[in-house]
């Protein structure tokens, strides 16, 4: 090959090295630039990492799922969170899985610490781990309702944005559409697809009617109603402003109290659970600095009647706590599952046996006691069934009874073990004995002990043949008679409290005295709950006039759909509303008029009396007038209830709640402290004196 062909070679190849560089230099930075570099840093951000927290709680919630103590409470959560997490399987299984974990973590140390300090204390421990069940609803419904409250707070956020949105596309589903694309918010853009679907699919009405089975308040059913007819029958202007925009403000400014009445009712009871269930931790830490300070009060806390009071403070906490759970009640909508509700009270009723003995019990159809039982359940708002009911109080009244009897045999049990094992003393001290003293004190207790089994339950027994006993026994060989006389009355003394340790007939007595309050309990706590639905009865009514208002400058209302709308979002008159829409065929005014003699909170009623006005002499629109022209009296009004509505149930919280507190401090330490001492003391004086005599 020739020089020039070497050379010109050489340089297409120089030429062409240069190009490729150049190439590669202008594609990587047409890459930068461009989608390419964009789905670059998308798959390493999906790209799985060492550790993910997100695969960590989907590993976790298929290990609650198998695990029977988790599970219930797993799929409690799911179904609350399957209507805020719309068709995400994934968001779903991740909080709640989330929720049970943090449960578990509050729960575990406070079992650990509880099997501590108990663990001495066989019967207490058990009632106290059993009483932990309901704190993990408590945790888990809170958790549950703290979700449900930042939704609330997303909808504010969500309807100022959709107010920008609507008035840039003056149409209600281009507007819902535009502001559901929001990554921040997740829960409610969900909310918003699911409402822009249903308007525009081919039968919104029918979809609305599911949507509001399933809604996580009521508020997403107004707003999804109120875009439907805004739709439907077009929006006009009101004062010169949009009557769709005056509705979301109604709305608004509906949540807006909502979430102050919650904000200031977890303020007013968040300490008050804590309050109730302390007096559960403190009762072993108590008797031991009792005990080790006071060693009198053994008698009192190892024996019968300190166990007694023991089981009284738990009772009382137990039901304590359950009431301030029942008030506390912040008004997050609870999900309503009865068509798949399938509970045990529902499988035990459908065995033929139970169900002919329960059938004995329940009242009789058309019976005045059967109608009383039902409008009790309908006024709690309660969704059990009358036969779930009297399942509920049979089933407690046999429990409370064997538990009595149980209770009532370890309590004797307990007698006469501290009988065989409480160090024996001619007096009572004040303080702790020294090392040499505990160990006497223990020896003649072992002395005494082989006696006791001589004799246990032979009932003849008298303190002359005890002293007979032991005048041949090794023990006292070398006493005088005036140390087996003493040791003859201690021994006898016990064995006649040994011997009289059985279950006897009032004991029965009473645990059938027991398991009739058992009986009667669900319906004590039946009556609880409709005196505190009794106490948002104003708030509800106010609910319905921000519905009336809503609805009555739109065209085509009628008092037909307002009661519709009434009804749909009514809680403790929703059984009245739906009897008087069934007879409204049949009559508008007979049917108001019937719903008018159902009820009788005076505001409904004034209700009612506009709606029978709207019938037949004037527009809906002129009968509710008021509403309009007073609206901000109204609201100040509706605040004024939901602050009273919240200082009567914190007083009553505050009342409930401490009263465990001060049942410890008063009935298990200052008095036994103040009796047992003085009684004590008492005796320790006659001692001394009896043996002054007798020197």
């Amino acid at each position: 090959m020739s020089n020039e062909m070497l050379i010109i070679l050489m340089g297409v190849v120089a030429f062409l090295f240069v190009a490729i560089i150049a190439a590669y230099l202008l594609i990587k930075k047409k890459m930068q630039n461009s989608d390419v570099a964009r789905i670059e840093s998308l798959r390493k951000a999906t790209k799985e990492k060492s550790f993910s927290s997100e695969v960590l709680y989907q590993k976790l919630y298929m290990k609650y799922l198998k695990f029977p103590l988790t599970r219930r409470y797993l799929l409690k959560i799911r179904r609350r969170l399957e209507i805020i997490n719309i068709d995400d399987e994934f968001l779903t299984r991740l909080q709640a899985s989330k929720i049970v974990t943090r449960a578990l973590l509050i729960i575990v140390p406070i079992t650990i610490a509880v099997i501590a300090l108990t663990h001495t204390n066989l019967l207490i421990m058990i009632i106290i781990l059993i009483f932990e069940l309901f704190i993990i609803d408590t945790l888990v419904d809170g958790m549950v309702d703290k979700l449900d409250s930042n939704l609330l707070n997303q909808q504010i956020d969500f309807f100022a944005a959709m107010r920008h949105s609507y008035h840039e596309t003056n149409m209600v589903g281009e507007a819902i559409y535009q502001t559901s694309q929001d990554d921040e918010h997740v829960e409610i853009s969900r909310q918003a697809e699911k409402i822009y679907n249903i308007l525009n699919s081919e039968d919104p009405e029918t979809e609305l009617e599911k949507y509001y089975d399933v809604a996580p308040n009521n508020y997403l059913k107004e707003f999804a109603g109120i875009s439907y007819l805004t739709q439907e029958f077009g929006d006009r202007k009101v004062d010169g402003v949009s009557l769709y925009l005056k509705n979301l403000d109604n709305i608004t400014q509906e949540m807006q109290m909502e979430i102050l009445k919650r904000d200031k009712l977890n303020y007013t009871f968040q300490s008050l659970s804590v309050i109730a269930i302390i007096p559960m931790i403190m009762l072993e830490p108590l008797k031991s600095w009792a005990l080790s300070n006071f060693s009198f009060t053994q008698s009192f806390y190892n024996g019968k009647l300190g166990m007694i009071v023991q089981i009284i403070i738990l009772l009382v906490t137990f039901v304590c706590y359950i009431l301030i759970r029942k008030l506390k009640d912040n008004g997050s909508v609870s999900i309503k599952l009865e068509n798949n509700q399938n509970p045990w009270q529902a499988k035990l009723y459908r065995k033929k046996i139970i169900k002919k003995f329960v059938d004995l019990f329940i009242p009789k159809d058309g019976t005045a006691d059967r109608r009383k039982i039902k409008k009790a359940l309908k006024d709690a708002a309660s969704k059990q069934k009358i036969e779930w009911l009297y399942i509920n109080r049979l089933v407690l009244t046999v429990v409370v009874f064997f538990v009595s009897i149980i209770v009532f045999y370890m309590l004797h049990r307990v007698q006469i073990d501290y009988i065989y094992t409480t160090p024996t003393t001619d007096y009572n001290l004040i303080g702790e004995m020294d090392d040499r003293s505990y160990k006497k004190a223990m020896e003649t207790t072992e002395t005494h002990n082989y006696f006791l089994d001589m004799f246990k339950g032979k009932l003849d027994t008298t303190e002359d043949d005890i002293k007979k006993a032991m005048e041949k026994s090794t023990y006292y060989r070398d006493s005088d008679e005036t140390v087996i006389q003493s040791n003859a009355t201690q021994i006898y003394d016990k064995l006649k409290t040994v011997n009289s340790e059985y279950l006897k007939w009032f004991e029965i007595l009473l645990a059938m005295v027991f398991a009739m309050i058992g009986y009667v309990a669900p319906m004590l706590m039946l009556k609880f709950q409709v005196i505190i639905r009794k106490m948002a009865m104003e708030d509800e009514v106010m609910q319905y006039q921000t519905i009336i208002l809503m609805l009555m400058r739109l065209e085509r209302v009628d008092v037909e759909m307002i009661l519709e709308w009434m009804e749909r979002y009514a809680d403790i008159f929703k059984e009245p509303i739906a009897r008087c829409l069934n007879n409204y065929e049949s009559g508008a005014w007979e049917a108001l008029e019937e719903m008018k003699e159902d009820i009788s909170f005076g505001p409904l009623i004034r209700i009612v009396e506009s709606l029978q006005t709207s019938v037949e002499k004037v527009p809906i629109r002129e009968a509710f007038d008021e509403l309009d022209t007073d609206r901000e009296y109204y609201q100040d009004k509706r605040k004024e209830a939901n602050d009273r509505l919240i200082s009567k149930k914190g007083m009553i919280g505050r009342a409930i709640g401490f009263t465990p507190l001060v049942g410890i401090f008063v009935g298990y330490l200052v008095v036994p402290l103040v009796v047992i001492g003085l009684t004590s003391m008492t005796s320790s004086f006659d001692t001394m004196t009896t043996m002054s005599n007798a020197q």
